[in-house]
């Protein structure tokens, strides 16, 4: 369990670099000039934005269920009366993942 943080930095830190290099490597082969430089998206990056929204959510919303989840059943095992309530927090973190499609379908929707 001690893996987890360090794989999410490692995570955090590769699309850190992934989605700077591109707008990094365009100033730096047009630096002679004096006028701002504007890089326009590709549809490539939006695919990949779209993907790290979706995916990230997604593996927080499963990770969300299973805790929540876990927690639900041993709070209703020892009193039903629960159910309802433990029943509202799993909700809330499968909710996580259709934030993040939403996001997804945003940014794929985007022009330019």
């Amino acid at each position: 369990m001690r893996r987890l943080p360090l794989l999410l930095f490692v995570a955090a830190i590769t699309m850190l670099v992934a989605t700077t290099l591109p707008s990094v490597l365009a100033a730096s082969t047009n630096s002679t000039s004096t006028a701002p430089t504007v890089v326009a998206s590709s549809a490539g990056e939006k695919f990949l934005a779209a993907g790290i929204a979706f995916g990230l959510a997604a593996f927080g919303a499963g990770y969300g269920v299973g805790q929540s989840g876990a927690a639900a059943i041993a709070a209703v095992t020892e009193k039903a009366e629960v159910r309802t309530t433990a029943l509202i927090f799993v909700v809330l973190a499968e909710a996580i993942a259709i934030y993040g499609f939403a996001i997804a379908i945003l940014i794929l929707g985007q022009s330019g």
